[in-house]
């Protein structure tokens, strides 16, 4: 439904605006499958949230999670109904969870210093995890989301080391393990997905 109306719209601005061309077209038919495809999973999940009875932990997750999200991207399911359902499980799923994790402060420490290796490692194999429908082409833009990725995750857990709640220590502890497992190879391939360069080449070697 939403690719049909995002087509809809986007040939009825062709039409005022004859100078558009194909590339352009599905630059703007693009952008208007992600302004109508993400606001209503954003409505979907708060309400999900809201029966829950963690609308704030939600809302919370969502704010703090989303440069890191941003910068080192991540799987991207194939159909809207699917990334409702991804995006309503990661936002609620994990401030629900969160509050039932009780661990002492050395197994804090411990767990937060193992998920920063693990992280470190897997922005620095696959970040920023690009798809072929949205790849990131030049050099340039790897390497800066690439650094911001670092720098995001890293501060990620700085705080939740800090932090005395533990309910909002745990959401980014378990917040930033999550969206670091969503770039790696293993979840690509069980979701049937490729990153950008294994469709267009090494951008290393092509891109500027």
């Amino acid at each position: 439904m939403i690719d049909k109306v995002c087509i809809f719209l986007t040939n009825k601005i062709r039409k005022e605006m004859p100078e558009i061309d194909d590339e352009r077209a599905e630059v703007i038919n693009y952008g208007l499958q992600n302004i109508l495809g993400e606001i209503p999973k954003i409505f979907i999940m708060l309400g999900v949230a809201y029966i829950l009875g963690i609308f704030p932990l939600a809302l919370f997750t969502f704010i703090v999670l989303m440069p890191y999200k941003g910068f080192v991207g991540g799987v991207h399911l194939h159909t809207h109904l699917g990334c409702i359902l991804f995006t309503t499980m990661f936002f609620c799923g994990i401030p629900y969870l969160a509050q039932y994790i009780f661990l002492s402060q050395i197994a804090k420490y411990i767990v937060i210093f193992l998920i920063w290796i693990f992280g470190i490692i897997m922005i620095k194999l696959y970040a920023p995890a690009d798809t072929e429908s949205v790849p990131i082409l030049r050099k340039k833009d790897r390497k800066k989301k690439q650094i911001l990725s670092y720098i995001t995750f890293t501060l990620g857990l700085i705080c939740a080391i800090f932090i005395k709640d533990n309910t909002i220590s745990n959401i980014l502890i378990l917040g930033n393990l999550i969206q670091t497992i969503t770039i790696t190879k293993v979840v690509y391939r069980l979701t049937s997905s490729k990153y950008g360069y294994e469709v267009y080449g090494n951008t290393e070697e092509k891109m500027v």
